[in-house]
């Protein structure tokens, strides 16, 4: 829906193509490896081979000798580098335990990948030579990276710590209701669900590049990082590095998900390293080591419970989690759950809730944040399970779903777990998406196939999620501990030739800030998006914020840009009324002028407004000159968007191929800023959920050791496992911010993983399969068809 605002322009609303597009698809963006860096070192990571070792002696006299090797340098070599530990933001209880964490291991490897050393080069090959020449005496330990072993502790990951429990964090508002509800269910389901590890695999790897000044002043951190503002100030906390001395630069980074929200060892080594010799040192990951060295995604058991009555209307949720930590907490590791403990009861008017979430430390790569962080764990297990009910009681999964749905006059609504959502209608959104399929007809198909005992049986899933983003506002971050605040900072600055440039704390990472920034700047100021620059990434540009992650961008950076425009706008209203002498309160402003109201023939534009600032020549007493403002916005509440999907998926039964033959998907983000990057981050989002539930899974085996660190062996979706998605949208704005709008960059990867698992086992109902795990590969529906209730499996039993 366009906006047409005061200033009568319409940019809002509408598909524009982002500015951001020809630089990178032309070649032409800059990121971290592609900076020229004379004299730098090029730091090479000697990396334990072991899921859990001692480290005995470490030989680095044959590296160390090698051609184009700077040094070699063990943890206990660095050890006097460092201020702290490794940083962890979110201490989610007071006793959480948080084991000893520095950028290179002493003592104990702790997973494969683990720094035991570094190397410095004059090159990377020689870098990468001399690491390989590095011999490390390892005393082998057993390791357990099954996470069942590790919460029963069959193995504890760090001796200390006496146990691999983290934490138990709980949210249970009323127990005895809870309890009460179980008590007097007529229904109740009870299901084990589990989400696999996943492996982020952005566009880029990781780069880091740390330059310091020649004569030891200022360091210059370059790193592909979500997060420039965060790892400034942790650099600075961990390594004792004056703040004021530190600048971090984002340059393009290509992608992200979550994996770059981290403060990493390679960042601390960089910068350590860099200060120690006095010159730049720079790493850059392989794609293979990407697997054992950047945070994965996911790793839950999760134990679901749902109370309902005789007519299915669900009385009580109660979810008991088991949450993979990995060897260490990185910076969210242990909130990250949390941030789906508050949404078990998804979209549905569920009174009596119960979380409980047990953090667990295995001998993997520690896990962190990955698109949804949380939201799509706990819309997983909703969705399946209310599936579950659905069939127990023999209703279609659409209305079981309607029979709960949180009724759209009950917003503002305050949820079971204590969440007040902000606006939603729910229904509607389902009806589309079911209607986009043509789902009568394909029921209709499914019927006829399962009568006839075809080879390819349908199946039909469906999901309606909710998601909480804009993580904020700053004083409920506090109540869950978090360590930073959920503002976002903002500036306009309009020059005195009427171009403008924007300076935003959030940090993009593909999401087109600069075009939905330039578009809500040229709508509220009634110019063209074109004459609209918008810096960021760079912390000496861009002194405060607080970056990009949790589909907070938009509903906290864009409403701060918003907000600040209107600062100028108040400025420059105050100018032209004392230019026209006139009161400020019979001004209007339309097509970017101030004039008299009805009378046009008095217009001041914005331009002879934001020249005579910049001259000071004739401005109101008092006034400071220049048309800028700094506006810092932090939210109320949460924003709540959702949304409806829908897939069809065929499956061979003879040789377990799940093939996608549709899918719909209804998503509601509030008021849209530019309906084509919605459709984008949809696109991606969606196959990344997808890619969950039916390829996607980073494997161990019983010895710890890694088998997913090739594209060869984690099938990462190309386009031609992927189909044409068919969108579509309601709009329902957020009453939280002056833009009505809510987060989207998350939206799709929270639907589609229950959707396209309720389709496959929808499609294998016949077979006696209510339960099936991701990602389903051939292999593993072959196997359960082979082993299903059907003893003939030569059709539907």
């Amino acid at each position: 829906m366009a906006v047409v605002d005061e200033a009568g322009t319409a940019h809002i609303g509408t598909r524009r193509l982002r500015k951001e597009d020809p630089e990178l698809l032309t070649g032409e963006a800059r990121y971290t490896d592609d900076l020229v860096m004379p004299g730098a070192a090029v730091l090479a990571a000697v990396r334990s081979p072991h899921a859990r070792a001692r480290i005995g002696s470490i030989d680095a006299s044959a590296a160390a000798s090698m051609p184009g090797v700077v040094g070699v340098y063990t943890g206990a070599d660095l050890d006097d580098l460092w201020a702290g530990p490794m940083p962890c933001a979110w201490p989610v209880t007071e006793d959480m335990k948080n084991p000893h964490h520095r950028p290179v291991a002493t003592g104990q490897a702790s997973y494969v990948g683990d720094i035991v050393a570094v190397v410095l080069a004059d090159d990377k090959y020689a870098a990468a030579d001399a690491a390989d020449a590095v011999i490390v005496d390892y005393d082998p330990l057993p390791a357990v990276t099954d996470l069942a072993a590790a919460a029963a502790d069959e193995v504890v990951v760090h001796e200390d710590l006496g146990t691999n429990t983290s934490y138990v964090w709980e949210l249970t508002p009323d127990p005895d209701a809870v309890s009460a509800a179980f008590d007097a269910a007529t229904h109740t389901v009870s299901e084990q669900y589990i989400q696999q590890r996943l492996i982020a695999a952005a566009m880029e790897p990781r780069s880091v590049a740390a330059v310091p000044s020649p004569h030891g002043g200022e360091m210059v951190l370059y790193s592909a990082t979500q997060i420039p503002h965060i790892l400034k100030v942790m650099v600075a906390l961990t390594l004792g590095v004056p703040e004021h001395k530190m600048r971090v630069v984002a340059p393009s980074v290509g992608g992200g998900f979550g994996s770059k929200l981290d403060v990493y060892a390679e960042e601390l080594l960089c910068v350590a390293l860099a200060i120690k010799l006095g010159r730049p040192v720079r790493w850059t990951e392989s794609r293979s080591e990407a697997a054992v060295s950047t945070v994965q995604g996911r790793g839950q058991i999760q134990n679901m419970e749902l109370a309902a009555d005789e007519n299915g209307k669900i009385t009580a949720v109660r979810a008991d989690i088991v949450a993979d930590m990995g060897a260490y907490l990185q910076l969210i590791t242990p909130g990250v759950p949390l941030l789906g403990g508050f949404l078990y009861h998804g979209v549905y008017d569920i009174p009596n809730y119960s979380f409980k979430c047990t953090g667990v430390f295995t001998d993997a790569v520690p896990t962190d944040a990955y698109r949804g962080a949380g939201r799509p764990e706990a819309t997983y297990a909703i969705e399946r399970a209310i599936n579950s009910l659905g069939r127990q009681m023999g209703l279609d999964p659409a209305e079981i779903r309607r029979r709960n749905f949180i009724p759209t006059d009950a917003f503002p609504y305050e949820s079971g777990a204590g969440l007040i959502f902000d606006s939603g209608d729910y229904e509607p959104g389902l009806q589309m998406a079911l209607d986009m399929v043509g789902y009568d007809d394909i029921r209709a198909e499914q019927a006829r196939r399962r009568e006839a005992g075809d080879v390819k049986q349908l199946g039909v899933g469906m999901a309606t999620y909710v998601e909480m983003c804009g993580l904020a506002p700053s004083r409920t971050l506090a109540a869950l501990n978090y360590g930073a605040g959920g503002w976002e900072s903002a500036t306009v600055r309009v020059l005195p030739t009427c171009k403008v440039q924007v300076v935003t704390g959030a940090t993009p990472h593909g999401q087109g800030h600069e075009t939905s920034w330039s578009m809500i700047v040229a709508d509220k100021l009634g110019i063209d998006p074109d004459d609209v620059e918008v810096l960021h990434s760079d912390t000496a540009i861009s002194p405060t914020g607080l970056d990009t992650y949790g589909s907070r961008s938009l509903a906290v950076g864009g409403v701060a840009i918003n907000n600040a425009v209107d600062k100028v706008l108040n400025k420059a209203r105050l100018i032209a009324a004392h230019q026209l002498e006139a009161s400020e309160d019979d001004l209007e402003y339309v097509g970017g002028q101030f004039q008299v109201k009805g009378t046009p023939s008095s217009a001041v534009p914005l331009a002879a407004i934001a020249f005579s600032a910049f001259t000071a020549h004739d401005l109101p007493d008092g006034m400071e000159p220049n048309l800028e403002a700094l506006a810092v916005y932090d939210p109320e509440n949460f924003v709540f968007p959702f949304g409806s999907h829908v897939c069809v998926v065929e499956i061979d039964t003879e040789t377990g191929d799940v093939h996608l033959l549709d899918y719909a998907a209804v998503d509601d983000c509030g008021n849209q800023i530019n309906p084509l990057i919605v459709e984008g981050q949809l696109h991606g989002g969606i196959l990344q959920g997808i890619a969950q539930a039916l390829w996607e899974e980073a494997v161990y085996d019983d010895d710890g050791q890694p088998r997913s660190t090739t594209l060869m062996d984690y099938l990462v979706p190309s386009p031609a496992e992927a189909i044409q998605f068919k969108l579509d949208h309601t709009i329902t704005p957020s009453p939280v911010n002056p833009l009505g709008v809510k987060g989207v960059g998350e939206a799709g990867s929270i639907g589609s993983a229950p959707t396209v698992m309720n389709a496959v086992v929808d499609a294998l109902e016949p077979y006696g399969i209510t339960d099936l795990t991701m990602p389903a590969t051939p292999n593993k529906v072959w196997a359960a068809i082979r082993q299903s209730n059907d003893p003939a499996t030569g059709g539907p039993a």
